[in-house]
């Protein structure tokens, strides 16, 4: 474990945990959303039956609940802990790159769990964590579901994209400019 008082440079250590778990459970979130979205309902039925519909599902709503969680747990350590800066210091267009990104990413990962569980309750479906039902927090309304199950689709892909940003810059930063902003993240 790391001396946080040394590590000056670096995220704070919850910070860069919540990170890693984030990026966990958003691959497994896109993983199960992504293969409903392009299967269907009836598709999954027909190629994975009722019982692994139902878990893939089931496992879709709970990554989508921890997200919402956990994003907001890294709302607070940003707040918290203070944000290391960049040294050597990052090229303007860099920043404003990285900035953006980052921002939009928070944004979009608060958004997209907010946005399913409302889609969920108002097409009637329950909204789970694990195996228990949470409240729908709104009725049902199959016109606003459809809707939102829309958005909540195009902010997938919209996430989609701007991770493979972040990935990218990471990358570019570890193997091209080899500047140490990836230690800054690591849990090591």
């Amino acid at each position: 474990m790391h001396d946080l008082e040394n590590d000056h440079d670096r995220y704070a250590y919850p910070h860069r945990v919540l990170h890693w778990l984030v990026a966990l459970v958003l691959l497994l979130s896109l993983a199960t959303g992504l293969t409903l979205g392009y299967l269907g309902f009836e598709g999954t039925m027909e190629r994975l039956g009722r019982t692994l519909t139902d878990l893939l599902y089931t496992f879709h709503k709970t990554f989508g609940v921890l997200i919402l969680g956990l994003m907001l747990a890294r709302v607070v350590t940003r707040i918290v802990f203070v944000v290391p800066v960049h040294e050597p210091p990052l090229p303007l267009f860099q920043r404003v790159v990285s900035s953006a990104v980052h921002h939009l990413l928070y944004l979009a990962l608060l958004a997209m769990p907010v946005l399913g569980w409302l889609a969920t309750a108002s097409g009637g479906f329950p909204v789970q964590f694990l195996h228990w039902n949470l409240p729908g927090l709104i009725g049902r309304n199959d016109a606003l579901s459809e809707q939102l199950f829309l958005w909540h689709g195009r902010l997938g892909l919209a996430i989609l994209a701007l991770v493979a940003l972040h990935v990218a810059g990471a990358l570019f930063h570890w193997l091209i400019r080899r500047d140490g902003v990836m230690k800054r993240m690591s849990l090591f």
